[in-house]
């Protein structure tokens, strides 16, 4: 791969070094050699007679037309003149015979109006592809791909087939050859791009053979071109074959590309392909539609030198999509043209019809060339002004009807707004500032009973006169209901509670305008969503107040406050496991190797400082076998491995050692998938009965069962302790730690049944709902 990569890099600098010279040369051309463009014959006299003279060349802008007398050449004698293949080459001036009178035709300057399009332009984008071209070289340096180095060979071929048309327009022969070569080999070398993009993103787009084919076609024009100049009097039958491959190539790459977006329908390449095809569209159907096609079939066409300009867009698109690695949003881009190319015909009808009425042009072709560039201009017109009044945020009204700035400074008043009727007030101050109305009351809708909110003073109106329109309105959010003197809309609505806002114009004739509806129901919207925010905000508060008076806490608070303490827990034991255990057992150790010492020496406190090391090393062993206890207990290390049935085996195993009574435990016909949080809440249970069995019960039984019978868990708990009167004893209940039962019980969203008297010992059933 690396050798082709170096292939490439050093074909693409053999290129860039070429065309620059190539370019040097044209300008030195153009600069001491530049009338060209004319065919002439020695008539019947034996005079040089223009036959015919190309359209946008050199002698096109200096005043030659067709049936010119050529008398003198750059001082010479016409006669005396050495033609070639019809053509004058190479010439600074003529004096020439028209109508039995002499003109003397001066060459046009190289930095002038006319030659714009046949070399300034174009020598600017070649400078402007170098610049690119250096900027991907740059970029590659890191990323080593094949296909920057064949955007660099698209880019120059592009670039210098732009400049060969000049030089070839001009009658210079290797200007001919390197346009066809380049032109032709335009489309190619943007497939191969593409090709070899898609490539490199892990994708094939299509068959290399198809490349390999698209290559032999450029091969083939060149060589015609080689072989049938000298031959054909006529060079049209060589361009027409030209603009033909060259057709026949870009609708080759239109195919591919299409085909490219039905076959892969991931979301990123189905759009870089829809980014090139646009990109293809608009670069090369200008010079096909308004050069290629009239040239080939009507002889009447616009110059080629300004089409090719847009070509350019191909280069300069991929190169962004090279160098900064993204997508523009196409689907906004091709649809916002669509609006201003809508918005752009009928400006453009009339204009033109106008025009045509007046001047009453004969030649139609003018007419069309018109019609474009009128359309083009107010095309760009349209687009400009958008960019323009986003940009420096342009206001086209006065500050009292800115709509913009309206919906602005609500939204800044409604962020601080805590309370229905602070958003209310708001949208109402808001409508009396922009909007021609001089008064505004707002209605609360609730199940059909009206209540009115809020008003300003009025001098002549009264409420009741309109609040028909109230009781009478229905409508979605926004929709606005217009009556003599005003109008209504709703602005608000949650649950069966709707809001309403009536105003008021001083005038009898009031209309809103399509700008001014527009407006309202963009505020409605801001409105409603605000007014639905504040009153579940409202909701929450009142909820809140109401559990706050009740005893016990809700289950999502309950919940929230187990995980966060078993997450205290979880913390507290990986505390204690790192360092203060860690630190005992390096403790235990440095005592045991001491001890080990202590008895090869001979002292006589031998006896006695054994003894008490011996005591210090077991009080160490059990302080460190209590540690690892407590972090099990605080974090149990076993649920979070394997499972809940796990954890409670060992549980009941490592309290089995220590209690004076048989615990019993029966998970066999436990098979139910619970959550972590679920899962700690049954154990933390479990492991708070054994804890009053141990410090309460007297008993010498314990039975645990935990089934799952189909969408239900059931846990029971029973024991032959000494039980206790519930009814009595509250107190004593409260002690056994039943209260923290009761709330994991409660936080899982389960029941629990307690049966128990003094000398009866002690049931607990939990049923709990998956």
């Amino acid at each position: 791969m690396y050798r082709y990569i170096n292939v490439y890099k050093y074909l693409s600098l053999v290129f860039i070094i070429l065309s620059f010279i190539y370019v040097i040369y044209l300008s030195y051309s153009f600069a001491f050699n530049i009338f060209v463009g004319a065919d002439v014959k020695i008539n019947e006299q034996g005079k040089l007679e223009v036959t015919n003279v190309l359209d946008y060349t050199d002698e096109y802008y200096s005043g030659v037309k067709k049936g010119d007398i050529i008398l003198e050449v750059n001082g010479e004698k016409g006669s005396d003149i050495q033609l070639k293949s019809g053509r004058l080459v190479n010439v600074e001036s003529l004096i020439v015979e028209r109508d039995n009178k002499s003109f003397h035709l001066q060459n046009v300057s190289l930095i002038s109006e006319e030659n714009l399009f046949m070399y300034l332009i174009p020598v600017i984008s070649y400078s402007i592809c170098l610049f690119c071209i250096f900027f991907i070289y740059r970029i590659n340096k890191v990323r080593k791909s094949t296909s920057a180095y064949i955007l660099i060979l698209f880019l120059l071929f592009v670039s210098v087939a732009y400049v060969s048309a000049c030089g070839a327009r001009r009658g210079e022969e290797i200007s001919t050859y390197l346009l066809v070569l380049t032109l032709v080999s335009c489309p190619v070398l943007y497939i191969h791009f593409i090709y070899k993009y898609f490539i490199e993103l892990g994708t094939k787009l299509f068959e290399k053979k198809i490349l390999i084919i698209m290559y032999m076609l450029p091969l083939i024009n060149l060589l015609l071109e080689d072989v049938l100049s000298n031959r054909l009097k006529s060079s049209a039958f060589l361009s027409n074959l030209n603009l033909i491959s060259f057709f026949v190539l870009v609708l080759t790459v239109s195919i591919l590309i299409h085909k490219g977006i039905r076959k892969f329908k991931q979301k990123e390449q189905k759009s870089i392909l829809k980014v090139l095809a646009y990109t293809n569209i608009f670069s090369f159907s200008p010079f096909i539609v308004f050069f290629a096609v009239p040239y080939v079939f009507l002889e009447k066409y616009v110059s080629p030198f300004s089409l090719a300009a847009f070509t350019l867009v191909i280069p300069f698109s991929l190169v962004y999509q090279f160098m900064t690695n993204r997508l523009y949003n196409i689907d906004f881009v091709v649809g916002r043209l669509k609006y201003y190319g809508f918005l752009a015909i009928t400006p453009t009808i009339i204009v033109v019809t106008i025009f045509n009425y007046i001047q009453q042009p004969k030649d139609i072709f003018y007419l069309v060339k018109l019609t474009i560039a009128i359309y083009v201009l107010m095309f760009a017109v349209f687009y400009f002004k958008e960019i323009i009044d986003f940009r420096f945020k342009l206001k086209r009204f006065t500050e009292k009807f800115n709509y913009q700035d309206g919906i602005f400074k609500f939204t800044q008043l409604i962020k601080q707004a805590s309370s229905v009727d602070q958003v209310l007030n708001h949208f109402k101050n808001t409508i009396l500032e922009v909007l021609n109305i001089d008064n505004a009351c707002v209605y609360d809708n609730s199940k059909g009973e009206i209540t009115l909110l809020s008003k300003n003073n009025f001098k002549d109106l009264t409420y009741k006169n309109h609040e028909q329109y109230v009781k009478n309105f229905s409508g979605d959010i926004g929709k606005i209901k217009e009556f003599k003197q005003g109008f209504i809309i709703k602005i608000g609505e949650r649950g069966d509670r709707s809001f309403l806002v009536l105003c008021f114009s001083s005038y009898n004739t009031f209309k809103l305008t399509r700008d001014e509806i527009a407006w309202l129901q963009t505020l409605a919207f801001y409105t409603n969503v605000s007014l639905e925010n504040v009153m579940k905000i409202e909701e929450l508060m009142s909820h809140l107040e109401e559990i706050k008076q009740q005893e016990s806490n809700p289950v999502w608070l309950k919940k929230l406050m187990y995980t966060i303490e078993e997450k205290q827990r979880s913390d507290l034991a990986r505390d204690l496991h790192d360092s203060v255990l860690q630190d005992l057992i390096s403790l235990k150790r440095q005592c045991e190797l001491f001890l080990g010492d202590f008895k090869k020496d001979d002292n006589p406190c031998r006896e006695e400082v054994q003894d008490k090391l011996v005591q210090m090393n077991e009080q160490m062993s059990d302080v460190i076998s209590m540690t690892r206890e407590t972090c099990h207990e605080l974090r149990p290390q076993l649920l979070y491995d394997l499972g809940l049935v796990k954890a409670l085996s060992k549980l009941v195993a490592q309290q089995q050692e220590r209690v004076p009574f048989h615990i019993r435990l029966n998970t066999g016909r436990f098979t139910a998938s619970l959550d972590l949080d679920s899962q700690l809440n049954l154990y933390r249970i479990i492991q708070e009965f054994l804890s009053n069995a141990v410090k309460h019960s007297q008993a010498t039984d314990v039975l645990i069962m935990l089934i799952s019978i189909q969408n239900k868990i059931v846990l029971h708990y029973e024991d032959d302790g000494v039980g206790f009167d519930q009814e009595k004893n509250t107190e004593h209940s409260m002690s056994m730690g039943l209260s923290g039962i009761k709330e994991r019980v409660r936080a899982l969203d389960g029941r629990l049944r307690i049966e128990t008297s003094e000398g009866k010992g002690f049931k607990a059933d939990i049923e709990i709902e998956l």
